[in-house]
Order: structure tokens, then sequence, then C-alpha cells
């Protein structure tokens, strides 16, 4: 029902650029919300869809918390923006949640002229050509790659100096973001440590966190 009238909201509205911010987002954190709002800005982008993942592909599902846990989470942390949305395309859908899986089925509720640009770290950049079928994702999107303040793009000049591969990846955006200090794994370490993780997640969902006590123990993940 909900994916079906997050089609419904797609289709009514006309986008020229789209931003997708994927991720476990296992939990949501400040981070994930400035690297978006500050992608919106500099790319002058209609919206964000945030996609949390139904089933990571490359990482081990006991490490995360249940999708529909995450899914509210994200849901209660973008409530307020009304330029973010979230979409259950990948926790509805069956099986490991592939990003060029995601990219088709956004491509049918939009036209092939909305430009979409795909919102992820730098470090996942760098393992880019590991993703399923790297050479659809370019002909998709492009890839908006967020760094810390002072990374070292050196890895990645790299990998475009080798021939064979430069041609399999979508293009490449970097943008610096300084709230990226901030880790989903390091606010479930505070939370099974006792330790505050006020104004390093939204509000609704540390009140969240608390009540769920998710990452309280050894659940999901270190």
């Amino acid at each position: 029902m909900l994916a079906k009238m997050y089609k419904e909201y797609a289709v009514q509205r006309t986008f020229k650029r789209i931003g997708i911010m994927g991720g476990s987002f296992n939990p949501i954190h400040i981070g994930h919300l400035v690297t978006a709002e500050e992608a919106f800005s500099q790319f002058d982008l209609d919206i964000i869809i945030f996609i949390p993942s139904g089933q990571p592909p490359h990482k081990e599902p006991r490490k995360f918390a249940p999708a529909e846990d995450r899914y509210l989470m994200t849901v209660i942390a973008t409530a307020s923006n009304p330029h973010f949305i979230v979409s259950r395309i990948e926790i509805d859908r069956k099986g490991p949640s592939y990003t060029v899986d995601t990219l088709k089925e956004l491509r049918k509720i939009y036209s092939s002229e909305t430009e979409i640009y795909f919102i992820t770290g730098a470090d996942a950049i760098l393992e880019i050509l590991t993703w399923k079928t790297p050479e659809i994702l370019a002909e998709h999107c492009e890839f908006i790659a967020a760094t810390r303040p002072g990374y070292s793009l050196e890895k990645f000049k790299e990998l475009h100096l080798l021939n064979e591969n430069a041609k399999k990846l979508p293009k490449v955006h970097f943008m610096e973001v300084p709230a990226l200090a901030i880790s989903s794994t390091d606010i479930r370490k505070r939370l099974r440590n006792g330790q505050p993780i006020k104004y390093l997640v939204p509000e609704g969902v540390e009140h969240y966190l608390y009540k769920s006590q998710l990452y309280t123990t050894e659940n999901y993940g270190s």
C-alpha cells in the first residue's frame, strides 16, 4: 500500500533532478541528513529520496536491525523536511537489495529525461566495481561522493587511471561534508556502552532507539 502511494506521489510530480540517498541506515543519523541537504543545495536537486536497503548484499544480515525498524527511523528522521521522502522500494522487494535493480525501478517511474544522482560515501565509490553490473549503473545515474574534510582522493584517481575499469564507472562528483565524522557504527557502540547519542541523531530517532533498545546488546553488528 505504501509503495503504491509512493509511486502515485512520484508520477504526480515532474522532477528534473533527483537525489537518491541509499544505505542501510543502521541507524540513520545527522550525518546522513546533512549530506542529503548539502547535495540538495549544491546540485540544485528537486527532491531527495531516502531508500533504506532491505537485504544489503555485501554484509551479514545479522548485523542489521530489522528493515521495518530502519525504515521507520528514516521516516521519523526526514519527516520535517519538505524535500525529503522515503521509499520502500528495496524493503518491499524480495532478495538482495542491488542498487542497479532499484535504479531500473526508478526509471519506470520517472522519465528518461530525469537526471538521477546517487549519493554515497567516497569509500563506497572505491568499491563500486564490486557492485552488480557497474556498467549499467553508469547508464542510469551519476554519483555524488560525500567526503570528510581532508579526505584523500588519490585512490580514486588511481582507479580512473585503469583504462579497462574507467569506462565502467558512472560520472562522480565529490562533495565535502564535515558532519561525516559521525557514523552509525559509533552510534551503535555508544548505545551498547550506555553513552549519550543526543545531537548525533534526530530527536525522534533518539527516542525510538531508547524505546526499542535495538542496539543495546551485541545484536545487529559491532
